[in-house]
């Protein structure tokens, strides 16, 4: 009985396309979604304290010293990760974005209290328990937590980096979620609701057959996505 349910969990899964991008009329009670980026095992990589984090170089100039530093070999699969991160905190912001890359816990407060002020809070993913069925009813409660928002999705290196923006007119949701396997959820949720300055290659417009202004764009942030928002 047990390996026929498990079965038949994973053929419901399969079958279930995953919830990447979707249209701000989907976010509703009801609406059944497949969230693996949510139930993904959390990345535990701590900061550095701010006077190491300041002394270590973060740039795409000093890659040999930033390795040297990691004891990382150029050519490796965690050097080429390591330069990826850094060259995603140092492309160049679009319009009616602001954006900046942290890589200790006291510049993740100073720059979110700069951009935002200090009347703000910090808001995640919360998980009941651990579960491997990434298939969520979104419930009843939904909660709008303002358009004054800071988005922070931790990033792949040897310790935590933290890549934080605001785009204009982006609306923060805190979504209660049931899995179906009984697993409780408050996941967050973003609505762009103007995309006319994203490339039109992106891959929401790709997915959902639609360009660059025309309707708001939804999506779930990954478990260890962070959103700061005002108060």
């Amino acid at each position: 009985m047990h390996c026929f349910y498990i079965q038949n969990v994973g053929k419901m899964v399969s079958s279930i396309h995953e919830t990447i991008f979707f249209f701000q009329r989907d976010l509703r009670t009801g609406k059944l979604v497949n969230l693996p980026s949510l139930i993904a095992a959390s990345d535990r990589t701590p900061f550095l304290p701010d006077r190491v984090a300041k002394s270590i170089p973060f740039s795409s100039s000093k890659v040999p010293e930033i390795l040297n530093h990691f004891s990382l070999k150029p050519q490796t699969r965690e050097a080429e990760i390591m330069k990826r991160t850094i060259r995603v905190c140092e492309r160049e912001a679009i319009n009616g974005e602001q954006m900046f890359c942290v890589t200790s816990l006291e510049s993740f407060i100073d720059l979110s209290i700069a951009t935002l002020g200090k009347d703000i809070q910090l808001l995640s993913n919360q998980l009941s328990k651990e579960t491997n069925n990434p298939l969520f009813t979104i419930a009843r409660g939904m909660q709008d937590m303002a358009e004054n928002e800071l988005i922070c999705h931790k990033e792949r290196y040897p310790r935590a980096v933290f890549l934080c923006h605001s785009i204009n007119k982006t609306t923060v949701y805190k979504v209660p979620l049931l899995g179906r396997d009984g697993t409780k959820a408050n996941a967050l949720a973003v609505c762009h609701k103007d995309t006319s300055a994203w490339s039109p290659k992106h891959k929401a417009f790709q997915i959902l057959k639609v360009k660059p202004g025309t309707v708001p764009i939804c999506h779930f942030l990954a478990r260890d996505t962070l959103a700061w928002v005002s108060n």
